[in-house]
């Protein structure tokens, strides 16, 4: 591991102010609330439920550090046994505004589960053992070797719409899981995914990896052209997530270990390199844009933090893995764009979002809803290379 000299002091104090900022977040009816600008709770909005997971895993993270977070990790484990939880059906609402039950948040409540186990929260090995019993049971489909996306409230109903992204943060979720359960069948359930995804379609299209499909599985290229700039759909390819895709290989191979197919690691680099060659200062000026079509022509050219966030994460993570300087060249340079032009050390946190002059925006969504992706990306050059953040937090004896 590359000396604390590699990283910027900056990153390596952020994860505490980030954890300052959000210290206001818990909803008083339960769960989290999205935050304003300044960090304050956004009360007349509905409780989320992939914001309340977000932060119950930055917290349940915080507290494996040292922090005294344990109370915010109690009560994300409250709202998810308790305001967010379909007692009647199963499963996790959205929101406390929409009952319909999607991979996407059920994904999330598996990582909260998993790192409140990791950080020993009463109730949390419950509540693990429950969503991954429901993603199982609801959204795994054995023929793809992938997770399905929406249902309705009482699961007799499922969209025909199939997404990557929802896949992403299962891979995620299951990498925590087996981690903190040493159950290696979360292991095998990942690398389904990402040898469809990425291996697969990511392959077969450039590197630009297709994010939606239809209940066959078949790619849908045209999806929401209509709607660009979707903050969970959004047409073409998802700069951002082909970082995500890259540092989440790096991590299998990790879990995988001598078990690992040889194209991981090479997979994730040729993803890293697409995310660089068609996201960053595409348009002359600097930053990363949000989605291009699928001849890497840039589409919404809006900045987004879990973009830049997300490049610093895989930048480090191949350079921990590979030794490859010129990695650890990109982290340097993109932790210097975040810090000069996201990084809001006036009102804390990191602006959400920046227009293609790198201002501060508000078209894709208003204020900065959680710290989930700046906390992750500015925590992981701390810690050791593993699999998951909560398993490179574990206690070991």
């Amino acid at each position: 591991m590359d000396s604390p000299s590699s990283v910027p002091a900056w990153v390596r104090a952020e994860p505490a102010r980030l954890l300052g900022f959000a210290g206001a977040a818990a909803h008083p009816g339960g769960g989290f609330a999205w935050l304003d600008d300044a960090g304050r709770p956004v009360l007349d909005r509905p409780v989320e439920t992939w914001i309340t997971c977000r932060m119950t895993h930055v917290f349940a993270l915080a507290s494996l550090r040292g922090a005294d977070t344990g109370e915010q990790v109690s009560h994300g484990v409250a709202a998810l046994t308790g305001l967010l939880r379909d007692a009647r059906h199963g499963g996790w609402y959205a929101s406390t505004a929409v009952d319909e039950k999607r991979a996407y948040e059920h994904a999330f409540v598996v990582l909260a589960a998993a790192s409140a186990t990791a950080a020993g929260a009463d109730g949390a090995p419950a509540l693990l053992a429950e969503a991954l019993e429901t993603v199982e049971r609801r959204f795994w489909e054995p023929g793809a070797g992938l997770v399905a996306d929406v249902w309705d409230r009482g699961w007799t109903h499922l969209e025909d719409y199939r997404g990557a992204n929802a896949n992403m943060h299962t891979v995620e979720a299951f990498l925590a899981a087996a981690d903190v359960t040493g159950d290696a069948v979360w292991t095998r359930r990942a690398l389904s995914i990402v040898e469809r995804l990425v291996h697969g379609e990511a392959r077969a299209h450039g590197w630009l990896l297709p994010e939606h499909y239809d209940a066959d599985w078949r790619v849908r290229l045209e999806f929401n052209r209509g709607e660009p700039a979707h903050p969970f759909r959004p047409f073409g390819a998802t700069i951002g997530h082909l970082f995500e895709w890259a540092r989440l290989a790096v991590h299998l191979g990790r879990a995988l270990g001598a078990d690992a197919p040889p194209w991981l690691v090479p997979d994730a680099a040729a993803l890293f390199e697409a995310g660089v060659r068609y996201g960053w200062a595409v348009d002359g000026r600097p930053g990363f844009v949000y989605t291009t079509d699928f001849a890497g022509t840039p589409v919404v050219r809006t900045r987004l933090h879990w973009v830049v966030a997300e490049a610093m994460a895989a930048a480090w993570t191949l350079h921990q893995e590979t030794g490859e300087p010129g990695h650890l060249a990109r982290f340097r340079e993109w932790c210097d764009h975040a810090e000069r032009c996201f990084v809001d050390r006036e009102l804390g946190s990191w602006h959400h979002e920046l227009d293609p002059d790198n201002r501060p925006a508000a078209t894709v969504w208003a204020g900065k809803p959680d710290v989930y992706h700046a906390y992750q990306a500015t925590l992981l050059p701390q810690l050791p290379p593993a699999a998951s953040f909560a398993g490179a937090l574990l206690p070991r004896d």
